[in-house]
């Protein structure tokens, strides 16, 4: 039982803290359940790609899987998900109706570009994040793939699904 509410804590904290998104919520997350010593850096590694390869937000994604992970069962995967979508839910419903009002207020659009230069400042810390050694050193080929994801990507402007199927393919035959 106390393992159910240290997980449905730590989800309503991500929820309510985690702006701008799964990529922004991932270094929360990882000092939530890594740093806890809940999993390891490899299975949070494991964890965020099946997360970004399933439909659905990474971050909803990752508190389905870290539940069922933690607790081993689904009642984990359900209070872990409803633990960090619920916060952000009723946020949303309550502050929308004052934004809405005052949308055109100079302390609004003041607090929005404040969080904009967070949000991308958390993606960055999550990028960051992700070039861990379990993903990086003492591994040529990831780096190859790695590199090899990123100029398709970004200089030869290929869809980034084709990339992710180019990768798979490639892990596949290498490892």
């Amino acid at each position: 039982m106390i393992t159910y509410l240290k997980l449905v804590w730590a989800y309503l904290k991500i929820g309510l803290f985690g702006f701008g998104g799964g990529y922004a919520m991932l270094s929360l997350i990882k000092r939530i359940v890594v740093d806890s010593g809940w999993i390891s850096d490899t299975v949070f590694t494991d964890i965020v790609a099946v997360s970004q390869m399933t439909p659905g937000p990474i971050g909803i994604n990752s508190a389905t899987y870290i539940g069922y992970t933690i607790t081993g069962n689904v009642v984990g995967s359900v209070l872990a998900t409803l633990a960090v979508v619920v916060p952000s839910f009723l946020l949303v419903i309550f502050a929308s109706r004052y934004i809405m009002r005052h949308r055109d207020s100079l302390a609004i659009r003041g607090v929005f570009l404040g969080l904009r230069y967070v949000v991308v400042g958390m993606i960055a810390s999550a990028a960051l994040l992700l070039t861990n050694r379990e993903n990086f050193i003492d591994n040529t080929w990831s780096i190859a793939i790695f590199a090899s994801a990123f100029t398709l990507v970004y200089f030869v402007k290929l869809h980034p699904i084709y990339v992710i199927i180019l990768a798979g393919v490639a892990g596949y035959i290498i490892y």
